[in-house]
């Protein structure tokens, strides 16, 4: 396994915690009459991200951003092992795109201005570069 691939599987399961550190405040704020709902707007009478705290509402657009940048990245790291373009330098970034996500979490929960945006930035730019690893890999056709 490509050490790209270990890190897609370490974002995965870090997603998974994410989920975690979003639902238990959500789920004491709120309570589970509301959270095991359906949600259907009329009885909420307002979105649910509206009746949560601020760091609770932040730790789920965390979690929400992190749906899509870990889509990029997998694709960046299935393309990398499946071009065999796998090295130290592509897995140097996938580290620092997994390093960036984990601290991205506190960063926005805590409000850190601007350094929410400048870590997001670094494991956005990782994945870029990873993604042009692959498609400027030496063809083994």
């Amino acid at each position: 396994m490509t050490p790209e691939l270990k890190v897609l599987i370490l974002a995965a399961l870090w997603h998974m915690l994410q989920l975690v550190f979003f639902a238990v405040p959500a789920n004491l704020e709120l309570g589970t009459g509301k959270t095991l709902s359906p949600r259907d707007p009329y009885r909420l009478k307002k979105p649910l991200m509206e009746q949560v705290s601020v760091p609770t509402g932040r730790l789920a657009r965390a979690y929400n951003n992190h749906n899509e940048a870990l889509l990029l990245f997998a694709i960046a790291a299935i393309a990398v092992t499946l071009s065999g373009a796998s090295s130290g330098y592509t897995a140097t970034l996938a580290w620092i795109y997994l390093a960036a996500r984990i601290a991205y979490v506190p960063a926005y929960a805590l409000g850190w201005v601007p350094w929410r945006s400048i870590i997001f930035g670094l494991g956005w730019l990782a994945t870029g570069l990873l993604l042009l690893a692959a498609l400027f890999a030496p063809s083994s056709v």
